[in-house]
Order: structure tokens, then C-alpha cells, then sequence
């Protein structure tokens, strides 16, 4: 008797389908079929499978294949997109995407992204993740992004704060706390900061979030009449209230006073600004407001007769609040110690022509993600073979973040 256990995968039997869910938010099937070519099996609960006449070291060789082999197929639970389980052993760098892994800008903060995907669909998403969302989705191995960030700030050598700003709700990542606590335990890390909508958050989970004295939770908040927030959150099912809720809990529970931040964006909520300032003076124990402008971006959505205010409009609206409710609303970089650091080398630059394999989808269709010298590239226009050899000419290199054109024979 064979015996495999998951801790991050879930098993059943669904008509002639062994359903296997990844990290809760993604699933694929595979056929009963192939499963029993293995041995005859049964599942021992819904993270063990056991397999009768076959040796232990078999079982797990011949299954983690066919798990391989129908991984290609993850799709998100919440929208149906394809996705792609980034781990150890996927030959996948975690540096190169600006989607997923790590982005390091020469900076104190560290970005890590171990999940793309939205339960929202936010009117003045500036990479149109939620719901609508066709892109593929991305989600990471904790283990192996733990690892691959150590290696970085070993590398820096000195105390950083790390930020989780993914392309998403990042509280749809199923290890998140436990990745809090693997952030929590390394000594480099003065910060944990981690941007959320705040609709995973309840009571019971920012007492359990609580114990991580780094965590610096940033919440979103854009209105506070229930319709236009549930038009500006994209969906019907969203509740201010529920946010509301647990921004205040927070404020009073989180060792780290909380960041709202919502969103001027002209045509929707210019008269709820000055609602949400008074909402939050309201409050026994008050988090910090940090007002942000709406901005376009050539990925973003931009809502029907929407403009971008200048900057200068901006900050006279900024300082007129601020001066009438003694209040301040601009967060700036010294506001959160941002300093230069080390820079990380590039392994090839702007113009260079490089050798690359082509690994999985990139988010966008018809574009990949080629491997090459320890980085990702995204290349736009190139059909997925996995495992071809291309050669890519490089378009982008800043932050290490790469983007190439296929060289076409």
C-alpha cells in the first residue's frame, strides 16, 4: 500500500474524474482512468490518495507525472482562465515578470506576487484584473518564493520591507498566512505591507493576522453610499458595509495603525471623498487616509467619460481637504523610508539578442514567457510551444523586468 498526502492539494471523485484543487482557488481533472493505469486506488481523505500493490517510491514517481501532465490545464475557480502553478521544480525564474514573483526596483521595498487574479472587477483597475479578466493567471509554490526572496535580500544586505502588490485581491492565496509568518521570521524584514480590498477580511481573521507585529495592512475604500461603491467595485455582491466593518476592527486590533486608500476618479465618487474623511474621523481609533489619483495606464480599464484630474487639481482638492478637516492626505515617499539599494545585475539589456525556451503563457494571449540566464521574458506574439528555442531581441530591461520581440528566421 502506496500512501500520498498534500498539503496544498485537495482530491474527488467526480463521474469518471479524479478533481484535484490547487491551493483552493484552482482545479483541474484528471481522467480515473489513467489514475488506476497506476494501481487501484481510493482516496483516504481529501488530501491522501492511496494505492493498493505498488511500492511507495512508484506511486509517487508515476503520479507526480500525470499530475505534471494535467497541471497544463489549471484554470481559476473564480473566472475560468487558464493558470499556471509556478514551483521549484517548473524551471520558471521568479525575477523577469512584473505579474508574478518578485520585482525588486533598486529600492527598499521588495514586491512579491504570489497570485494574480480578482474578486472584484473595479472600474479604475489599472490592469483590468477581476472578474472580466481573459488573462492567464499565475499562482506560486510558497516554499519556492520564500526561498528565491531570501536569496535576494541576501544579496541587498540590508533591512527592506517586503510588499505583496499583486495583480489582484491577494487574500485569495490560500498560504497567505503562512507566508506572513515565513516574512514575519526573516530578521531583514522590518515590514510586511500588503494591499487588499479587505472583502476576505472578518473579525476572526484580523485576530489571527494580529500576531504579525510587521504587517502593515493597506485597504481599499472608494465610497460610502453603497451604490456607487458597488459600481465602482464592478459587482453587485460588494459590501461597504462588510469593508467598512473591517477597516475599523483593524484600526483597533492590527499592531500597525492600517492604510485607506481610495481613488479619485472623476464621474464617480468626487462627492464621496469628503464622506469618507468624516467616516474615518468617526472612528474611536482612526487609520491613516491616503487620497490617490485616477490614473490611465495603456493595460487599465478607464470608465466611460472619465479624465485624468491634472496633478495640480489634485493637490489643490488634497490641501482644500486637508486644511478644512485638519486632516492629512498625502502619503509621499518619505512617508514610508524608501531609500536606493543595491542595484541587481542584469543578465542582458536593451538590444541584446538572447537565446531563450519558451516555458508557459505569459498573461496576455498570444504572448509567452521565454526562460533565459536566470530571468523571464515576456514575448508578445509568439505562439506557446513549450520547451522551443527561440531567439528573443530585448525591448525592455529596467528593474530587471524584461520584455523581448521575437526574431523571426
Amino acid at each position: 500500500m502506496a500512501e500520498l498526502a498534500f498539503q496544498t492539494l485537495a482530491f474527488g471523485l467526480k463521474d469518471k474524474f479524479l478533481a484535484v484543487h490547487l491551493l483552493q482557488g484552482f482545479s483541474t481533472k484528471i481522467p480515473v482512468s489513467e489514475v488506476e493505469k497506476i494501481a487501484p486506488f481510493n482516496l483516504k481523505d481529501k488530501n491522501t490518495l492511496e494505492f493498493e500493490k505498488i511500492s511507495q517510491d512508484k506511486a509517487e514517481t508515476k503520479f507526480s507525472f500525470l499530475l505534471a501532465k494535467y497541471l497544463e490545464n489549471l484554470t481559476t475557480k473564480l473566472t475560468g482562465n487558464k493558470a499556471t502553478y509556478i514551483h521549484k521544480n517548473s524551471g520558471i525564474p521568479l525575477i523577469g515578470n512584473v505579474a508574478f514573483g518578485i520585482v525588486y526596483r533598486e529600492s527598499s521595498i521588495i514586491e512579491i506576487k504570489p497570485i494574480t487574479s480578482c474578486n472584484l472587477d473595479c472600474v479604475y483597475c489599472s490592469i483590468s484584473e477581476g472578474l472580466s479578466s481573459v488573462k492567464n493567471d499565475f499562482v506560486l509554490e510558497k516554499e519556492y518564493l520564500v526561498e528565491e526572496l531570501q536569496k535576494l535580500m541576501d544579496f541587498i544586505g540590508e533591512s527592506v520591507e517586503v510588499h505583496i502588490g499583486v495583480q489582484g485581491e491577494p487574500f485569495l492565496y490560500a498560504q497567505m498566512e503562512e507566508l506572513f509568518a515565513d516574512l514575519e521570521a526573516m530578521e531583514k524584514v522590518h515590514t510586511v505591507s500588503i494591499d487588499t480590498n479587505g472583502t476576505f477580511l472578518n473579525q476572526e481573521k484580523i485576530d489571527r493576522l494580529s500576531k504579525f507585529t510587521k504587517l502593515q495592512l493597506n485597504l481599499s475604500l472608494d465610497a460610502i453610499d453603497p451604490e456607487i461603491a458597488k459600481k465602482i467595485a464592478g459587482t453587485k455582491s460588494y459590501s461597504i458595509e462588510h469593508v467598512k466593518e473591517v477597516i475599523a476592527y483593524a484600526a483597533e486590533k492590527m499592531p500597525r495603525t492600517p492604510i485607506v486608500a481610495p481613488v479619485l476618479t472623476q464621474g464617480f465618487n468626487e462627492e464621496e471623498m469628503e464622506k469618507i474623511i468624516l467616516w474615518i474621523q468617526s472612528l474611536q481609533k482612526q487609520p491613516i487616509l491616503g487620497i490617490q489619483n485616477f490614473l490611465r495606464y495603456k493595460t487599465g480599464r478607464i470608465p466611460a467619460k472619465t479624465e485624468e484630474i491634472s496633478w495640480d487639481n489634485f493637490y489643490q482638492r488634497i490641501e482644500a481637504w486637508e486644511k478644512k478637516y485638519n486632516i492629512k492626505l498625502k502619503l509621499c515617499k518619505e512617508d514610508f523610508n524608501i531609500r536606493e539599494t543595491r542595484p541587481l545585475p542584469k543578465p542582458f539589456h536593451v538590444g541584446d539578442t538572447v537565446s531563450a525556451v519558451i516555458a508557459c503563457a505569459d498573461r496576455f494571449p498570444n504572448s509567452v514567457l521565454a526562460v533565459a540566464k536566470g530571468r523571464t521574458i515576456s514575448v508578445p506574439q509568439c505562439k506557446l510551444n513549450t520547451g522551443k528555442k527561440i531567439k528573443v531581441k530585448i525591448l525592455r530591461d529596467k528593474h530587471n523586468v524584461f520584455v523581448g520581440q521575437l526574431m523571426r528566421k
